[in-house]
């Protein structure tokens, strides 16, 4: 253990980067838009970004809300707040002023990177924070004149309204600034590299701080563990499809592209006729989506127009993947998906393994910098083998905490025989061969087109509207988008002509447009415990039940 975690003080997910870009300087490390950006490129626009940073004064352990779509920007970023010392706090570049004015309050973020396509949130919500500066920039900035020229033109690139003042800051500008000469000394285990957001039981977001070395450890394991020799250093091609923001695909980026001096295809919306026709020309052969990409590729009905015969490695993450789904891609690509599975809290968790046929119903074996246990969720007692139970997680490697949250800590992490043990939510089995089968989630959590949405956040919002008296979310199943989302509320007796479309316009005010309810039902009360806490199993076991009757008589 020793030996591993000195290795992990030694190599930093940004400084094996470099260490690529001094190997490969003329590979591809991006392609973006038809655009290469070299690794020597991409490393001294990072370090470039570094400069500007600590010239405007952000210091290590600085947040840095970057707040924008997939573009080479969020790499420039990333690496570029990384090597200053600064904290990454990711978000949805489709959330809303509501949102974000709490998690830059939250985290203390006092720079925010965002898009002129959502700058007018933030300048909504500037005089209500503390924020003192953004950096403002454009899906399209750093391509060709002739490409931005043509994207005008068809009205392909979207722009929006930037007011300049001494705290708005151009991104390209700052890419003139002198290279950083070297990256700030940290520790990797004290030191964070990222607070990220996840939905909260209490109805608020929570901040998830990740230090340098639990990033690193996930990304050393898939490259060295799970990849493998299956990965060819400096030769493989990954298409980068999911959300930058998430742990998952920054993660997977990291760990077979820009680790392994391997050529990344960042999609900057996942628009399947795009991205098969990126996965033929570049010859791609690893990918991860989720199961809604899966489905839609194979839906598509000019599928047969594109040479897929490339894609080798294809892994699955987000949600669970349907069995048909499964065979389906077997059947028509002869390459099996494989399934990865881990959280915002623990990082990478489990990963189908490339040397064996990978099983429909498993989400794979345990990294080996994860530790995972199967328990009673109320007695914490370890279930026997192939009984369902709650799953634990557990690194040495990893902060076990939320930011400023010591109630949600409590509630979500345990101590069991001296290793502190993140509650997972998730309900699982382990089967003979030691893969872990998921079974079902907390009924708090929604995967609603492979976002994880809390519940209770969506329900807080709903009581917020003077009429609410009562409200609960449950997820409907879907073969589409994995769970619909539900809301049933309950209103004050004298609410008058309150319905769903005016609801439905309150969240969709206050909430990502992936958080907002697709239908919602009103009833005069609901189920609670003899303690008054929300049975929210027992509505979406209702909601189950009556779908599969309605199923049965069709």
């Amino acid at each position: 253990m020793r030996n591993n975690e000195q290795a992990l003080e030694k190599e930093l997910t940004f400084t094996r980067f470099d260490r690529m870009s001094e190997k490969y300087p003329d590979n591809a490390a991006v392609v973006y838009l038809g655009e290469k950006f070299s690794y020597a490129r991409l490393r001294d626009l990072s370090e470039r970004f570094a400069g500007s940073l600590v010239d405007m004064d952000v210091k290590k352990g600085d947040r840095v809300m970057v707040y924008i779509s997939n573009c080479i920007q969020w790499l420039i970023a990333f690496l570029g707040i990384q090597k200053a010392g600064a904290v990454l706090v990711p978000v949805a570049p489709i959330y809303t002023s509501f949102e974000i004015e709490y998690m830059i309050k939250d985290s203390g973020a006092e720079t925010v990177i965002c898009l002129d396509t959502n700058f007018c949130y933030v300048k909504e919500v500037f005089s209500r924070t503390g924020l003192k500066r953004a950096i403002v920039t454009n899906l399209a900035d750093l391509l060709p004149f002739w490409k931005r020229g043509l994207g005008v033109l068809f009205d392909k690139i979207p722009h929006g309204k930037v007011d300049r003042d001494s705290r708005v800051h151009s991104f390209k500008s700052l890419l003139k600034h002198p290279p950083l000469k070297s990256h700030v000394e940290l520790n990797p285990k004290k030191d964070l590299s990222y607070i990220l957001y996840t939905g909260g039981t209490t109805g608020f977001p929570k901040g998830v701080p990740g230090n340098h070395m639990g990033m690193t450890s996930y990304v050393n394991d898939v490259t060295e563990d799970v990849a493998g020799d299956y990965l060819k250093e400096g030769k493989d091609v990954y298409i980068a499809v999911n959300p930058l923001f998430h742990i998952m695909a920054l993660g997977l980026c990291m760990a077979v592209g820009l680790n392994k001096g391997n050529t990344t295809l960042l999609m900057p919306v996942p628009q399947v006729d795009a991205i098969l026709e990126t996965i033929e020309r570049y010859g791609t052969r690893w990918m991860l989506g989720v199961p809604a990409l899966y489905r839609m590729i194979l839906e598509n009905d000019r599928l047969d127009r594109y040479d897929l015969s490339s894609l080798t490695y294809c892994y699955c993450g987000g949600d669970v993947l349907p069995v048909e789904v499964f065979n389906r891609w077997k059947e028509l690509f002869g390459v099996p998906i494989y399934q990865v599975y881990g959280s915002t809290e623990a990082g990478h968790v489990t990963y189908s393994r490339i040397d064996r046929d990978p099983k429909p119903t498993t989400i794979g074996l345990p990294l080996k910098s994860r530790e995972c246990i199967v328990v009673d969720p109320e007695t914490l007692e370890p279930v026997p083998p192939g009984e369902i139970g709650e799953l634990l997680v557990t690194s040495p490697y990893t902060l076990k905490e939320y930011w400023n949250k010591p109630e949600e800590t409590e509630y979500s992490y345990v101590e069991l025989d001296g290793k502190i043990y993140y509650r997972m939510g998730d309900f699982v089995s382990q089967d003979k061969d030691g893969e872990l089968v998921y079974v079902e989630r907390s009924a708090d959590i929604i995967k609603h087109k492979a976002y994880r949405v809390s519940a209770s956040e969506i329900e807080a919002v709903l009581q917020d509207h003077p009429t609410v008296i009562g409200a609960c979310v449950v997820g409907i199943p879907d073969v589409k988008v994995g769970e619909r989302i539900k809301a049933i509320v309950v209103l004050k007796e004298d609410a008058r002509g309150v319905g769903g479309a005016e609801l439905i316009k309150w969240c969709r005010e206050r909430l990502a447009s992936y958080k907002v309810p697709g239908y919602i039902e009103f009833r005069d009360m609901l189920p609670k415990s003899k303690v008054g806490k929300l049975l929210r199993r027992e509505i979406r076991d209702e909601e189950r039940r009556r779908i599969s009757k309605e199923k049965r008589a069709s």
